[in-house]
């Protein structure tokens, strides 16, 4: 059963204001959907015409893709390794799924799917700012175990970093061409919902830059059911978030240098005076990037929580 705006913005402005930082306590998470967790956590598809290409919204915030104090003297930070994430992300007693890199609808990625024959609700995934990696090729593998047609975007056309540097460079490049990545995402959004195997629901995700991107999809003409930011820079401007495509989960943490929790909050509190379904997590002790296994502001606890709120609300909003 969905929240109501109004539920959700009592249960979130009550998580924002717990004692242990944004957002807390399993028993509180028992009484409510937007709220805290024992890692304390504080609680379409039109296709672009030619004539009508679709821009983005806001401009991106640049940064290094991790948090700042992760950075090494040599200004780096390290890079995911392949296939670190299986033990965090619910990946056992998955679905068979068929996977192979292809283009939809004129954009190219990742395509991971349910094996068994039947049609699916899809997800828009958007790699970080290392680009398609074997890490975000793996998430889509276990998110289409759950039963979705995952599409990962590759908004770096086949290029991947290995280190910051290189990450800077190839993330600088789509901030400078906002309205092409957003053209790329939208095209592939229409191009998911015409495939034979898919619903007619489509939900966008990404992390880090990709939870930026993942907003700017959710902006634009394209016409999304539910909306994933994970610790994406944000815009609060409300006449630009009047355009959001609802309902809403954002996850992030309390300690985040790079989107800080009070802009968080501005974000949560212009969704409520917009009316629109969300659920805002912040999760305390975290910094950004902390669902990265590999990095070094991983939090275990509050990324399988989060993790675990992800597709409930997934199955909620594209499923039911």
């Amino acid at each position: 059963m969905r929240t109501t705006a109004l539920a959700s913005a009592l249960a979130v402005l009550l998580l924002l204001s717990g004692c242990t930082g944004a957002l807390q306590g399993s028993e509180a998470a028992a009484q409510t959907n937007a709220t805290a967790t024992p890692a304390t956590a504080t609680a379409a598809t039109a296709t672009p015409s030619s004539t009508d290409a679709p821009t983005a919204s806001y401009t991106q915030t640049p940064h290094m893709g991790c948090q700042p104090g992760a950075i090494e003297k040599n200004g780096t930070c390290r890079a995911v390794t392949n296939g670190s994430n299986a033990d965090i992300f619910s990946a056992e007693n998955l679905s068979a799924i068929t996977a192979k890199n292809t283009t939809i609808n004129g954009t190219s990625g990742y395509l991971a799917r349910p094996a068994d024959n039947g049609t699916y609700p899809a997800v828009v995934m958007i790699h970080e700012w290392w680009g398609l990696n074997e890490n975000i090729r793996h998430m889509a593998d276990i998110l289409a175990g759950h039963g979705y047609v995952v599409f990962a975007v590759d908004l770096y056309d086949g290029r991947v970093a290995t280190n910051s540097s290189e990450a800077a460079q190839l993330s600088g490049e789509v901030r400078s061409d906002p309205d092409e990545a957003v053209a790329k995402m939208s095209n592939a959004t229409a191009g998911l919902r015409s495939l034979p195997y898919t619903t007619d629901r489509v939900a966008s995700l990404g992390w880090c830059f990709g939870g930026g991107q993942s907003l700017q999809l959710s902006l634009s003409d394209a016409d999304l059911n539910a909306t994933v930011v994970y610790y994406g820079t944000l815009t609060t401007n409300e006449s630009t978030l009047r355009s959001i495509d609802g309902p809403v989960l954002g996850i992030f943490g309390a300690e985040d240098q790079v989107v800080p929790v009070e802009t968080v909050r501005e974000f949560n509190r212009t969704l409520g005076d917009l009316g629109v379904e969300r659920e805002i997590y912040v999760y305390e002790g975290a910094g950004h990037a902390f669902a990265n296994p590999s990095g070094e502001s991983f939090r275990p606890e509050a990324t399988r929580d989060a993790w675990s709120k992800t597709l409930d609300f997934l199955n909620r909003t594209l499923k039911e």
